[in-house]
């Protein structure tokens, strides 16, 4: 009863933003922040890690659902362009990989941490006439390239800092999308 009372209180003051929706993307991952995924990184070095070290990290394609295995074409035509230049100014694991051929694979790991939240007036917001967004959180995105078993390149890239505010507004609310439903309905 007191929950009730609660809940009615809060539509009728119009400000209970607690009533709108959230939601969270994120991919399961040991690390908890960019920086925390660049420092794990860290550790693992081209010519000097092996497949095997990697995957001890954590980063074994069979046990992290963040990991996509890479065949030949995939790495190719990532570094298509580096055909285009002169082979020494090619980073050595890139030339590697080209003249190994079948032998040259990679991990595309892509972790993300994502969380958005509907702020702003609940009736503004129900009644479909301005919806406010804001998004944070984080996200890395690593390549790695093996010949045969040796790590040969690493890339670390991503956004250490996603915050943006999406906005919405609807000068006719819940009537703005009538005409687009009245066309379906006619057709």
């Amino acid at each position: 009863m007191a929950r009730a009372v609660t809940a009615g209180v809060c539509l009728l003051a119009g400000g209970c933003t607690t009533l709108l929706p959230s939601s969270r993307t994120e991919v399961v991952s040991v690390w908890s922040s960019y920086d925390d995924a660049v420092k794990s990184l860290a550790t693992v070095a081209p010519y000097l890690s092996t497949r095997q070290s990697v995957h001890a990290q954590g980063l074994d394609p069979g046990r992290n659902p963040a990991i996509t295995v890479l065949h030949f074409a995939d790495v190719l035509q990532r570094f298509a362009a580096a055909t285009l230049i002169k082979p020494e100014d090619v980073d050595r694991g890139i030339r590697d990989c080209l003249q190994a051929g079948k032998q040259c694979g990679g991990y595309i790991i892509a972790v993300e941490k994502l969380h958005r939240r509907r702020v702003g007036s609940f009736w503004l917001d129900s009644l479909n006439f301005r919806r406010e967004t804001v998004t944070t959180g984080w996200r890395v995105d690593v390549l790695l390239v093996f010949v045969d078993d040796a790590l040969v390149y690493k890339l670390v890239g991503g956004r250490p800092l996603v915050s943006e505010v999406e906005l919405r507004r609807n000068p006719l609310g819940p009537l703005q999308g009538w005409g687009d439903q009245t066309l379906q309905m006619i057709r």
